[in-house]
């Protein structure tokens, strides 16, 4: 009797606890999509804050320089002593020389980067250059803005002697440095991403590897090709501390690449350090400046998108 008694309890106490684990999982089960919810909403709710603050910040800019002065005039001088010139075609000059520099220096650059490690490297060599490669991504931009200023700029001047100390040429150049793991690491993951019946069906009707790589694999990794670009464009276009510190701070609409500029971000930087009070219209104005940024940003990420869907190929 007293072993029936004994099983009867034991059986008893795990059928006990089996309906308590089953309690606390219904209850994971019930609680966890709210907690996962809440944790998607925080990018969502602080993005829609941005948003909303650059929104009424700009507006209060608006209050006191009308919209047409601000994209039309062509002069930036907030701290004049007169009334101040608001007008920010040179600042958007400034920012797209310094972008279109640092392009011409990236893509060539992390294409060919991503060539070799799709199609040449061996998986050692893969596995050893690409961290590498993408440890430029994680040096600070404050540290890359130095290394512009002190040994780019100097570097330039040798070559060209009517370079200025602050250029567009020389953070032009170090930001196409900064945004080439970017362009290599995503063109090389589209790049691999291509099945290999497609190469080995290209070498076998007699193409060479790089005739493969040329004609059948970039044009097959379009899409991520040109997404992984675009991203990169965004990326220089917001870039701030190299700008600031090797950029200079003379906005103006001169095409040469030589003399001092400034960009959006660079101003941006100047004003928040102090030089504008609260409340003023040079405060507010870093606030147009940075709504004007943020639509550069967000276009550049739709066309990104866009791009991706457009031409992605299915396999």
């Amino acid at each position: 009797m007293s072993s029936q008694n004994t099983n009867s309890f034991s059986v008893q106490r795990m059928i006990e606890e089996k309906k308590k684990r089953k309690s606390a999982a219904g209850t994971l089960e019930k609680t966890m999509p709210f907690i996962l919810f809440l944790a998607a909403a925080v990018s969502v709710l602080t993005t829609i804050g941005i948003v909303l603050t650059l929104i009424f910040e700009t507006f209060l800019f608006f209050d006191a320089v009308s919209i047409k002065e601000f994209f039309i005039a062509k002069k930036w001088y907030p701290f004049s002593e007169t009334a101040g010139s608001f007008g920010i075609m040179p600042l958007i000059l400034g920012t797209l020389k310094v972008t279109i520099i640092a392009i011409i220096v990236a893509i060539p650059i992390g294409l060919t980067s991503a060539i070799y490690l799709s199609e040449y490297a061996s998986d050692k060599s893969r596995r050893m250059i690409k961290p590498i490669l993408e440890v430029l991504a994680g040096i600070p931009t404050i540290v890359y803005g130095f290394f512009a200023l002190t040994f780019v700029t100097p570097l330039l001047r040798g070559m060209i002697p009517s370079l200025e100390i602050f250029n567009a040429l020389s953070p032009g150049i170090v930001i196409g440095i900064m945004i080439t793991p970017m362009i290599a690491s995503l063109s090389e993951d589209a790049m691999s991403s291509v099945p290999n019946s497609i190469r080995e069906g290209a070498l076998a009707l007699g193409a060479t590897k790089f005739e493969v790589a040329i004609k059948v694999i970039l044009p097959a990794a379009f899409s991520g090709i040109i997404a992984s670009i675009v991203l990169a464009i965004s990326r220089a276009i917001g870039e701030t501390m190299i700008v600031a510190v090797a950029g200079g701070s003379t906005p103006n609409l001169e095409m040469n690449v030589t003399g001092s500029i400034q960009t959006m971000t660079a101003y941006i930087v100047q004003v928040s350090q102090g030089d504008a009070g609260y409340g003023t219209t040079i405060y507010y104005s870093i606030y147009a400046v940075g709504m004007t940024l943020f639509v550069f940003t967000l276009v550049m990420n739709l066309l990104a998108q866009y791009i991706t869907r457009r031409f992605k190929e299915e396999y």
